[in-house]
């Protein structure tokens, strides 16, 4: 069981109702780097987030998402919805 620490910068997008949700990730190769993403992706929709999952991949078991950076507009309950956004 080989764990490993992915990092993202996760649009937030808003949806014709006016909902936020979250958009498609993109990895980045390290914290900075996601945080960088995150802020460009902010620049270009209602927010972003930057955030990292350990885990081991070939089981899917993952600690809960650490959030690395908040940029522009997010949901009101981010824990719901970094959960939601792991799911995906």
């Amino acid at each position: 069981m080989a764990s490993i620490t992915y990092y993202v910068a996760l649009p937030i997008v808003r949806t014709e109702d006016g909902d936020l949700l979250p958009g498609g990730g993109v990895e980045a190769l390290n914290a900075w780097q996601a945080q960088s993403r995150a802020r460009g992706l902010s620049l270009h929709h209602p927010g972003a987030i930057a955030f990292s999952r350990t885990g081991d991949p070939a089981s899917g078991d993952f600690e809960p998402a650490v959030v690395l950076g908040r940029y522009g507009e997010l949901p009101g309950d981010l824990e719901a919805f970094m959960a939601e956004a792991g799911e995906q």
